[in-house]
């Protein structure tokens, strides 16, 4: 247990500075805005859906079912609500006990001596897991590892006892089963029962692959091919019920998140396919550059024979081959057994006898981990604690570096990325073994003193190293600013663009507009950075700007539900309302097909009907936006806000005059979100409308209760006020609202409004002149400070203020008899006027 011990201790010491890390990258939508971790929802749920929380049916689904995993993620929910520290301690438990399982098994492989400790060692230190353990949603990949080594010892229990005990098929129902949690994990937990039947005819039966065939047709060693029949009938049981429960059909991808699928030439997809394993090989073998994300342009496509990465492809290939016909030649005289060389049963070094597994004369070859008679064969005592040999290790080292890796090659279908570190976790099992049995073999194979401690501290010294880069590695997830910046290195384009996110939220507005124009001068079309462009750009009104960019990442993406939805915005609020009537409803009839997030989608065109509804509210058109609000509420998504949809509801049914449903519906809007101030003060209008006149003020005192800096509640409430004839009072509510929105038109031009109908002209003409300095084009603005202008006296302001108004507004015609009283009041007073 020392060695188990060890080396989950040095797996959890490397990962504790993780434990103060944030919430980063995929973290933001497996958990912050993951609706399937909230307790409202039924957990249920997290059965149907998928990784991200979209029904796994759904065309835009992710297909990546992970029920488990997202379970862990609601518990940790439940105890610690959105607080990173519980969910990174979680990940660094799991990484420790995923380093003690495979510490033991590579015990049963390799002895108990210091090359296991080598094997945990170097697993619990290798940079590649960064991702996985730093990284929240990479618990997908150390969960599923869990239970993938739980089933492998489950089944090398069951080859052990096979024959001798009642227990093996309890054994076997632990591999069945763990294997299950592991796909509902990850889905590359199922190939642990590939793995499991490659240990149980290479290794544990030490079959060559020409040997394979004949054992079959002889019926040699029935209870193997009864194994591996039911290893191959589960496997394909549960891979044909995940392909069922995911709707029969493979995901969809965009061409960034994988530019090799997306190719159009046979050969660039053909070569790039190929080359990518090399690439993974060799980010296990030199962890030296690390990256959140390897999409888009992160690995170059290879176009042409002559790519010399092609070089790398092949030699990654010959030598993979090679090790293959290591593992599966055929076997020789001499072997090693445990650190020293036989031949024929005879130790050609000090040491005790080892038995070969080589019996001449009998083409029948002998279980290594056997311990009775099995198909008639006696096994002696020798043999039950027999190491596997060098080549049989290697051999299964193979199968743990291939097998998990295979659906993530895109040979049987395409994947959402180029590269993910994170999906090495468990091929990385078979490299460290690989890495392990190789540096054994060399130093059994040389006989120099001096060369076998360069051997064994070259190990040592490669496990410090990756300690100390994985040490490294775990501060660039800290946060999302030292992560992004770290991959500016490998996918400019991806990490500038989300930096761009990161420094936006930090209110560093220059810095953001650099890092989204940094990443589209790296890849122009990106949908995401033009839409995020123009957000920034139009939040600081540079609303030309932002037009052309939201036009240009609707051109890129014409499914950007977002960017119509603050196109139409900027469209309205510069009055250009059939535009903006044409964006709405354009958005409203996108599709949520094939969406990568359908429910940001859904959002986005629930928006776009809220605000096409306003539209239609403030035109005069109350039936029309009744019909669009009934429309949203039907489209809306479960995590929408629907409070402002439900108020706006309300308003609409007042001005038709159905009170009831008004009622109602400002009742819901409340229920939904009990602080919503808009609400409140709208129900509160209703109220006084009604006759519940003491209930109405409790709404617009309670409204006031909660945002005492929002002037809008006290001018609500002074009108309340000033019909109740309360002029005092009323008055005083105007100031108070004016002067906290000073700079809201419809607060200080009501507020005005207010003081002159409480007769304190002279407040009223101050807050009159800044309504028209606010608006200086809005002829009723200009009408009504020439009117207060008029009534305090200043007549020749007064007439400047109409005239302006007329000139804006020729048609009107309380300006025109406004105009003409003034004129005459000037005649009569001798004072010159425009018009003499």
């Amino acid at each position: 247990m020392i060695a188990e011990l060890v080396s989950s201790a040095l797996g959890l010491a490397l990962y504790l500075n993780t434990l103060s890390a944030d919430f980063c990258y995929d973290d933001s939508r497996a958990i912050k805005t993951n609706q399937d971790l909230l307790p409202e929802t039924p957990w249920t749920h997290i059965f149907y859906n998928d990784f991200w929380g979209t029904l796994l049916t759904h065309s835009g689904s992710h297909k990546s079912y992970r029920p488990l995993c997202t379970l862990s993620f609601r518990l940790n929910h439940a105890i610690g609500g959105l607080n990173p520290w519980s969910y990174h301690l979680v990940n660094v438990l799991l990484h420790a006990a995923v380093t003690g399982l495979f510490t033991n098994f590579s015990k049963i492989l390799l002895g108990d001596g210091y090359w296991t400790f080598m094997a945990g060692l170097m697993f619990a230190s290798h940079p590649i897991h960064t991702e996985a353990v730093a990284g929240i949603v990479g618990r997908a990949d150390v969960g599923a590892s869990f239970f993938f080594l739980l089933s492998l010892l489950c089944y090398m229990k069951h080859c052990s006892t096979r024959g001798s005990s009642a227990r093996t098929w309890g054994w076997f129902l632990g591999t069945g089963m763990c294997a299950g949690c592991s796909m509902l994990w990850k889905e590359q937990g199922v190939t642990v029962l590939a793995v499991s039947a490659v240990y149980d005819v290479f290794v544990f039966h030490r079959l060559k692959m020409k040997q394979i065939l004949p054992t079959i047709y002889k019926r040699k060693n029935l209870s193997l091919f009864l194994s591996i029949s039911l290893l191959t009938f589960w496997g394909t049981s549960l891979l044909g019920a995940r392909l069922y429960w995911m709707g029969n059909k493979p995901p969809s991808f965009s061409n960034s998140d994988n530019p090799a699928a997306d190719s159009d030439s046979l050969l660039a997809r053909t070569l790039t396919f190929f080359y990518l394993p090399t690439k993974n090989l060799w980010l296990l073998l030199c962890p030296d550059t690390l990256s959140f994300d390897w999409s888009m342009d992160a690995v170059p496509l290879l176009k042409t024979i002559s790519d010399w990465r092609n070089l790398h492809t092949v030699a990654f290939y010959t030598g993979l081959l090679l090790l293959a016909y290591f593992g599966l030649k055929s076997p020789s005289i001499e072997r090693e057994c445990n650190g020293k060389f036989v031949t024929n049963g005879k130790q050609n070094a000090n040491g005790h006898s080892c038995h070969s597994e080589v019996e001449y004369g009998n083409s029948e070859i002998k279980p290594s981990f056997a311990s009775k008679v099995e198909n008639g064969i006696r096994n002696n005592a020798s043999q039950r604690t027999q190491l596997p040999s060098t080549e049989n290790i290697v051999v299964l080292s193979l199968s743990l570096l291939i097998i998990p890796f295979v659906p993530a090659t895109n040979l049987f279908f395409y994947v959402g990325f180029v590269i993910a570190e994170r999906v090495l976790y468990i091929p990385s099992m078979g490299f460290c073994l690989l890495i392990t049995v190789g540096a054994r073999a060399l130093y059994v194979k040389v006989q120099k003193r001096f060369l076998k401690s360069l051997i064994f501290y070259a190990t040592a010294a490669l496990i410090v190293f990756y300690g100390l880069k994985t040490a490294i590695r775990n501060g660039d997830w800290q946060n999302e600013e030292m992560l992004y910046r770290s991959g500016i290195k490998v996918n400019p384009a991806k990490a500038w663009g989300n930096l761009g996110n990161v420094l936006k939220s930090q209110s560093k507005i220059s810095e953001a507009e650099s890092a989204y124009r940094n990443a589209l001068y790296y890849r122009s079309n990106m949908a995401d950075m033009l839409y995020n462009l123009g957000l920034l750009l139009q939040e600081n009104s540079r609303f030309a700007e932002a037009l052309h960019y939201y036009k240009l990442a609707i051109g890129s993406r014409p499914t950007l539900a977002s960017a119509y939805l603050n196109t139409g915005i900027i469209l309205m609020n510069q009055g250009k309302s059939e535009e903006a009537r044409r964006t709405f409803l354009k958005c409203s009839e996108i599709p949520d097909e094939n969406l990568k997030d359908p429910h940001a989608h859904k959002s986005s065109v629930t928006s776009c009907l809220y605000n096409l509804g306003k539209l239609y509210h403030e035109q005069g058109h109350y039936e029309d936006a009744l019909s669009v609000y009934k429309e949203a509420i039907q489209k809306m998504p479960r995590q929408f806000a629907p409070q402002s949809l439900y108020n706006m509801m309300g308003e609409a049914y007042m001005r038709l005059s159905m009170l009831p449903e008004a009622e109602h519906w400002y009742m819901e809007s409340l229920r939904s979100k009990t602080d919503h101030i808009p609400a409140h003060l709208t129900y509160g209008k209703l109220l006084a409308l009604t006759g519940r006149k003491s209930e109405a003020e409790k709404f617009f005192l309670k409204a006031i209760e909660l945002d005492p800096t929002k002037g809008n509640c006290y001018m609500h409430y002074g009108q309340f006020l000033l019909e109740e004839a309360r002029l005092i009072e009323a008055a005083e509510m105007a100031k108070k609202a004016a002067e906290l929105d000073n700079t809201e038109f419809d607060v200080v031009f009501n507020a005005a409004h207010m003081l002159r109908q409480a007769s304190l002209n002279e407040a009223a003409e101050k807050y009159y002149d800044l309504a028209a300095r606010l608006r200086p084009n809005y002829p009723a603005a200009l009408m009504n400070l020439g009117a207060i202008l008029h009534l305090n006296g200043r007549l020749q302001k007064a007439e400047a203020n109409y005239l302006r108004a007329l000139q804006l507004k020729p048609d009107d015609i309380i300006t025109q008899s406004n105009l003409r009283k003034l004129w005459n009041i000037m005649e009569k007073q001798g004072l010159k006027t425009s018009k003499t």
